[in-house]
């Protein structure tokens, strides 16, 4: 079974405090949690794996010790942490020592996304998600044929409302063109680490252009989320068709010409392309069209036979036709006392400064979780007491 862990959290009941006391010198940190008849050990060798903390299972019947296949962007390594199971197939993990923004983690171990990706794999799964304090609006999914006008009613949208909206940065393995610069028009990315997140689930949807790699990951959006605005995905429908199959909770509204003779006399107006040109996409549009209507991915179709009547109808599927939008929050990191003890009341967990001043304390309560992996789970309600 290999090297024995450092220490154990065991499934604890309603107000038992976990009882650890973290010892920095411990170079393999390495915490077990009990659930059913498997042992997930969490931790691991922070020199072996300095980007995310390794997890391990212990099946109890076969005494055998393996590594699962672990998707999502997991934590830092960090000299402690507690652990709780928590009802939904999760485990929550707290750091000790760690930024406010690094210290809230649960690891997915029987979800419904865990399940559906064990299935598609033929392996074991986990999937790590960060946790954040509050909710968010979902992400906008927005997709329709070349020349349809979407390009247009979302530059309306973020005209009108600049604080509310922002769009993801994708990411490319393509070389930066001379004024495009990296994390602003595109996250530019070597080709094996792109094709290693992409396997590791890391990315919404994904495509292969002229030898390239285009996509959109989890995190770009879930960046912009945590910044207080909604996120506007502008994709094609199969791009559309991974981002529905993935576990990101968003609105998906598809946008139709009034007909095909209406969308060719917009394609010519534009005088941009050639006769073939304006043929393949005519011939790409009805096909997308039709899946557009009949695929069941999208749960809103507008027709944008007039752009002002179509972009009152995109504001009212939104909720902002005649009030004015409430801006969002950006997301704060949960900060907790650097040194803590850590117990379980029901579905609160209370983080309790540790030493003889006990001054402050935290209350999380996990009540209300939404979204997770591979993207946040949001949702957490924080109550900070200062004694």
């Amino acid at each position: 079974m290999g090297e024995a862990p450092a220490f154990v959290v065991d499934h604890l009941e309603n107000g038992h405090s976990n009882g650890v006391v973290v010892k920095p010198e411990y170079k393999n940190t390495e915490i077990s949690v009990d659930l059913g008849d498997r042992t997930f050990l969490i931790g691991g060798n922070h020199e072996r794996n300095n980007f995310s903390i390794c997890v391990q299972i212990h099946d109890k019947n076969s005494d055998n010790r393996f590594s699962p296949v672990v998707l999502g962007t997991g934590p830092k390594p960090s000299k402690g942490y507690s652990a709780f199971v928590l009802k939904q197939g999760r485990i929550l993990v707290i750091k000790k020592g760690s930024t406010p923004n690094d210290s809230i983690w649960f690891l997915e171990v029987d979800t419904s996304y865990v399940r559906e990706q064990r299935k598609l794999l033929g392996r074991e799964v986990v999937a790590w998600s960060k946790g954040v304090k509050g909710n968010a609006e979902k992400p906008i999914v927005i997709s329709g044929p070349s020349g349809v006008g979407k390009g247009t009613l979302i530059s309306m949208l973020m005209k009108e409302f600049p604080s509310t909206f922002g769009f993801s940065v994708s990411h490319t393995t393509r070389s930066p063109r001379s004024m495009e610069r990296d994390r602003i028009h595109y996250h530019f990315a070597d080709k094996s680490v792109m094709e290693k997140d992409i396997k590791e689930g890391k990315f919404l949807e994904f495509a292969s252009v002229h030898g390239n790699l285009y996509g959109t990951s989890i995190e770009s959006v879930e960046v912009v989320t945590d910044s207080g605005k909604r996120c506007i995905l502008d994709i094609d429908v199969q791009g559309a068709r991974s981002v529905r199959a993935s576990s990101l909770d968003a609105t998906f509204i598809f946008v139709c010409p009034p007909s095909m003779k209406e969308l060719e006399d917009r394609l010519r107006a534009r005088g941009t392309e050639t006769e073939e040109q304006i043929q393949k996409r005519l011939r790409n549009a009805e096909a997308e069209i039709k899946e557009g209507r009949s695929s069941g991915i999208f749960g809103l179709i507008l027709y944008n036979d007039n752009l002002e009547e179509c972009y009152k109808k995109l504001k009212t599927i939104l909720g902002l036709d005649g009030v004015d939008p409430v801006n969002g929050v950006e997301i704060e990191g949960i900060d907790l006392p650097t040194e803590h003890t850590v117990s379980k009341l029901e579905e609160k967990i209370i983080v309790q400064e540790a030493g003889d001043a006990q001054r402050s304390k935290v209350v999380l309560d996990l009540s209300s979780l939404n979204g997770g992996a591979p993207g946040r789970t949001r949702g957490i309600l924080v109550d900070a007491i200062v004694l």
